[in-house]
């Protein structure tokens, strides 16, 4: 079910299936990505796991598990709507029979989308319902439209991070195209090594712009580890940007070891405890 919340600036609309964003609207331009046949997602929320580890299999206590889908399983599951007020709506999904065999903990997580005079604010919350540690991964996958408001053209657009960088693809390689140490223009070819990912970045604020449109995306990102951008390689119809927020680099960069409780980057949470994490999108 989509609920829709509104102020007289911003309009948000979200889904109880993955608890998905499928609308953010500035002055009445949309902004994200309208989930075409170049990539059926809007901004999928990724839960436990970021990527897939090997085979998609990993190691519980030396018992062997499957996760069966890439980035998890959130953003394909329903969730239970929990509350909407004038400036928020809020989502939830509880451990069930469905989790549990592909990911044997107790958990709760709700993802509530709160909007401001520029933007919305995207916050997640893990709390451990179960009586031992629990491990995962967190992140979003947010995709803009680009062109925004099909002002110019895909090519015409870069991403600006804060602060210089050293970028490299998923599979290693640096991206040369970096300009000036934080200027990434952006191209067709600039994918086909696949995401852009950069591990503990120096940046916290990342923004897609161009000199042909007075609009932007501006992501801030404070409590992030890794940053990730990504799109479609190699079609013309993938007309967004993904501008990624995780809480670490992706599960896979942990398959040296299988045992989910020692991968380095996972995130361990207490019994009984809770773990924040949030990100906003600004718009102009």
């Amino acid at each position: 079910m989509i609920y829709e919340i509104k102020n007289e600036n911003i309009s948000i609309s979200a889904d109880t299936f993955g608890a998905e964003l499928h609308s953010l609207k500035f002055n009445g331009i949309e902004y994200l990505w309208q989930c075409g046949d170049a990539w059926k997602r809007y901004a999928p929320i990724l839960f436990p796991f970021i990527c897939s580890p090997k085979d998609k299999k990993y190691l519980v206590d030396g018992k062997e598990y499957m996760m069966k889908a890439n980035h998890g399983f959130a953003r394909d599951m329903e969730f239970s709507f929990v509350r909407k007020t004038e400036n928020e709506i809020a989502f939830e999904l509880k451990d069930n029979d469905e989790t549990m065999s592909q990911y044997p903990f107790k958990f709760r997580l709700e993802v509530a989308y709160q909007i401001y005079d520029d933007g919305v604010e995207v916050r997640n919350t893990v709390e451990n319902t179960d009586d031992k540690p629990i491990y995962f991964y967190l992140g979003g996958h947010p995709a803009f439209n680009c062109p925004i408001n099909n002002e110019g053209e895909f090519s015409d657009y870069y991403i600006e991070y804060e602060k210089s960088e050293k970028l490299n693809h998923q599979n290693g390689m640096e991206v040369k195209e970096l300009v000036d140490g934080h200027i990434l223009p952006v191209s067709r070819s600039l994918f086909d090594y696949d995401s852009i990912i950069q591990p503990s970045p120096d940046s916290h604020i990342i923004s897609l712009k161009s000199e042909k449109s007075e609009h932007a995306v501006i992501l801030e990102f404070p409590q992030s580890d890794c940053i990730t951008v990504w799109s479609a390689t190699g079609n013309n119809d993938a007309e967004f940007i993904c501008l990624e927020p995780w809480t670490s680099v992706p599960t896979d960069f942990d398959n040296d070891e299988p045992e989910l409780s020692k991968k380095s980057h996972a995130v361990k949470l207490e019994s009984g405890k809770s773990f924040d994490y949030a990100y906003r999108i600004k718009l102009k």
